[in-house]
């Protein structure tokens, strides 16, 4: 016999001559302690990634870190990361099975999102890094992080601390989004100075760490100097190119100034940011499908850019590019 039924049993055993009455009403204490204690959100993560590349999906879970303290016992997560696309689905089902919300963070995630969504008509679901798609399902909300926003303003901050005047911008999955977010960084780059070269590659995959390192040394060879990336695990590449050529890196996602000389430059992208949005909108009961667009309109959390050792005259020049784009003065992608 448990503690807790030795309690209930002394509680109610008839030679403890105890009112019926405040036997049941123990009763009723014992189970309003009960449903106190357990978890008021149940929410499922799903990082394609892992959560130590010190990139988008670093960027995510600590997002998801951020609301555990935040709720503490109201909320339950369960995390799957370093999921290939073959087994998404299943992944997203086992999460979907368990949780009020699930969360996936990246667009690589919202065709099977798309897909398991219908199967799980009670179960909510947001996609971190989501696009504006047609009749997308009553049940799913897309956050789009607009990263070519974000791009164009670090194409002008690479411009201003290139010491070639060539630059390099290596990108993981040939996908829309981050396409765009590389043409973008290049038309920055080129709205502070026309005759900056700009170099893109795409590997295929985002954490591919050798070909991110082969793609960073051949633009290195052609005489970039200053790098930005749309990569995961394979940064460990980029950075290791950097290292090894005495080159550097604008970094995405989240602000680390300081904690690493190859890096002079951030771009924030507010990943783990959407996925404190998320979690807060479930608690409040005002989560709400469809599409959203985050970037620079959602303030510095969503979206912002970050020089290290920065002067005034660039953070003037920043903060003017920003308000233009913002305005509609300067057009960029969508994505």
């Amino acid at each position: 016999m448990s503690h807790l039924e030795k309690t209930v049993s002394n509680v109610v055993h008839p030679t403890a001559r105890v009112p019926w009455r405040l036997a049941a009403a123990s009763l009723l204490v014992l189970s309003s302690m009960s449903a106190m204690a357990a978890p008021q959100m149940q929410v499922g993560v799903l990082l394609p990634g892992s959560k130590a590349d010190g990139g988008w999906m670093e960027s995510g879970y600590s997002g998801v870190t951020a609301a555990q303290k935040a709720f503490g016992p109201q909320l339950k997560t369960q995390l799957i990361e370093n999921i290939n696309y073959a087994d998404m689905e299943q992944a997203l089902t086992n999460l979907a099975i368990k949780n009020q919300l699930v969360i996936g963070i990246g667009g690589q995630t919202q065709a099977a999102i798309l897909k398991v969504a219908k199967r799980f008509p009670q179960v909510k679901f947001s996609i971190v890094g989501g696009n504006q798609i047609p009749n997308m399902p009553s049940n799913v909300a897309g956050y789009d992080v607009k990263q070519a926003q974000i791009a164009f303003v670090a194409g002008a901050a690479a411009a201003m601390l290139t010491k070639t005047g060539k630059i390099s911008y290596v990108g993981g999955m040939e996908i829309p989004s981050i396409v765009n977010a590389g043409k973008e960084f290049a038309n920055g780059a080129h709205y502070i100075n026309p005759k900056i070269e700009e170099m893109s590659t795409f590997t295929g995959d985002f954490d591919n760490v050798s070909k991110a390192h082969e793609a960073t040394l051949a633009a290195i060879s052609q005489g970039a100097d200053i790098h930005y990336h749309i990569l995961n695990l394979g940064l460990k590449g980029l950075e290791q190119a950097a290292k090894e050529k005495n080159t550097h890196i604008i970094g995405s996602y989240t602000d680390r100034c300081g904690t690493n000389p190859l890096y002079l430059a951030y771009t924030i992208t507010g990943v783990g940011y959407q996925v404190q949005y998320a979690i807060d909108q479930l608690s409040k009961g005002t989560w709400q499908p469809g599409y959203k667009a985050f970037g620079l309109a959602m303030g510095p959390k969503a979206s912002g850019m970050k020089i290290c050792k920065s002067t005034p005259d660039m953070d003037k020049k920043i903060t003017q590019i920003e308000q233009d784009i913002l305005s509609g003065k300067i057009k960029v992608s969508e994505g």
